[in-house]
């Protein structure tokens, strides 16, 4: 596979002289989807807001196809790499739906057509096609966080990142939030990084993962490797997915003979079945 987005020494310091990234080296391959992992304040949001240009590191550099961050044009770096925050009324701001995800599509000179026709399609994607003139302050908390979606998936990008886009959901949300990204990746080929304190999202949507803490890579690879390591995890403060504590415990404590640690339910059991 073909690297897309790299990282390479980077550094980055807040003014009150907080050193939130201390040599980074980070990498995403075209079309996977990657998982930041970390306890609060690991430095999961301020990597994703120096990759998407918005802070610029105080050491290191940025890469996207091969070409530092710094020589791209914001407007052509803002449609190919777009974000989703965190929390959607930080990114919505136009009165209605339509308007808010026709904004990007008309910056980039589209015409009318062209954007009524993203606009469109984008709100189809993520399941909202009737939703077009309704008004921002009268959706829920999950209907904005799709019309966040929407509105990037508008732009066309080649990269999304998401900074908790699970946040504050209930789990059916959870659910279909995931997997309309994972749709979107597997399907559209987009590139998603995703930063997450959520375990449990790990093994079923994730290519692999990267775990941070106090600034710092302390793991990365394929979910089942670095989830091997439950001690590294609690240090980053972070945990095992519950099926994977659960079997811990089954190994540790009552002595069964599994031979791996499953951390979904599929996974838990054929391991289950082999113990007969």
């Amino acid at each position: 596979m073909t690297k897309i987005l790299e990282t390479k020494e980077l550094y980055f310091s807040y003014p009150d002289g907080t050193c939130a990234l201390q040599g980074i080296n980070f990498h995403s391959e075209k079309g996977e989807f990657i998982g930041i992992l970390g306890g609060n304040g690991s430095g999961k949001t301020t990597l994703l807001r120096v990759l998407n240009g918005l802070l610029k590191p105080s050491k290191g550099n940025v890469t996207l196809d091969g070409n530092d961050l710094k020589s791209i044009k914001s407007d052509r770096l803002f449609t190919r790499m777009c974000t989703c925050f965190q929390d959607p009324d930080d990114q919505l701001f136009s009165p209605t739906v339509g308007e808010d995800i026709a904004f990007g599509p008309n910056n980039m000179g589209l015409t009318k057509e062209e954007v009524q026709k993203r606009v469109e399609y984008s709100l189809s994607c993520v399941g909202l096609p009737e939703f077009v003139h309704k008004s921002i302050n009268g959706l829920s908390y999950g209907q904005k966080k799709r019309v966040c979606l929407a509105g990037v998936l508008a732009m066309g990008p080649e990269i999304i990142l998401l900074d908790e886009p699970t946040a504050s959901l209930d789990p059916m949300g959870v659910s279909s939030i995931m997997h309309l990204l994972k749709e979107m990746n597997v399907e559209k080929g987009v590139t998603m990084i995703m930063a997450t304190h959520s375990v449990d999202l790990v093994p079923l949507f994730l290519d692999r993962v990267v775990i941070l803490d106090k600034g710092r890579v302390v793991k990365e690879g394929l979910p089942q490797d670095v989830f091997a390591d439950a001690d590294m995890l609690r240090s980053a403060n972070l945990r095992l997915t519950q099926i994977g504590h659960l079997f811990e415990i089954l190994k540790k404590r009552d002595r069964l003979d599994i031979k791996g640690l499953p951390l979904t339910i599929g996974q838990a059991r054929e391991e289950l079945k082999a113990l007969r």
